[in-house]
């Protein structure tokens, strides 16, 4: 059974960092592209990062700059640093397999406020 397990998130002031983890099980982590994404409030599901199976990693625009997304594959682990967060960035996030977005740990809800 393919789980994940996010971590990391909190409530930040604008312009703080957080990073979070994902720890995967239950499938070959090394050989899957690896997404966040994140649910928004009243907009839904909204794509973040991918790293690809080199740790190659692509972002939206909105978070390019901002956010860095790694994977430790001996570790079965996703991260994502989170710099200069934005009352926008508030969401819960989640880590899945690129292109199977049905299944999905519990996130981790990320707040930022002042």
């Amino acid at each position: 059974e393919v789980k994940f397990v996010e971590s990391g998130g909190g409530l930040v002031q604008p312009g703080g960092s957080l990073r979070l983890s994902c720890t995967a099980d239950g499938f070959t982590f090394g050989l899957y592209g690896m997404s966040w994404i994140r649910d928004l409030p009243g907009r839904g599901l909204r794509w973040v990062s991918t790293v690809d199976t080199e740790g190659i990693a692509t972002y939206h625009d909105s978070v390019q700059e901002r956010f860095t997304a790694s994977r430790d594959n001996a570790a079965n682990t996703l991260h994502l640093q989170m710099n200069a967060l934005k009352p926008g960035d508030t969401a819960v996030y989640y880590c899945v397999q690129a292109g199977n977005w049905r299944v999905r740990g519990q996130g981790t809800q990320v707040t930022v406020s002042a």
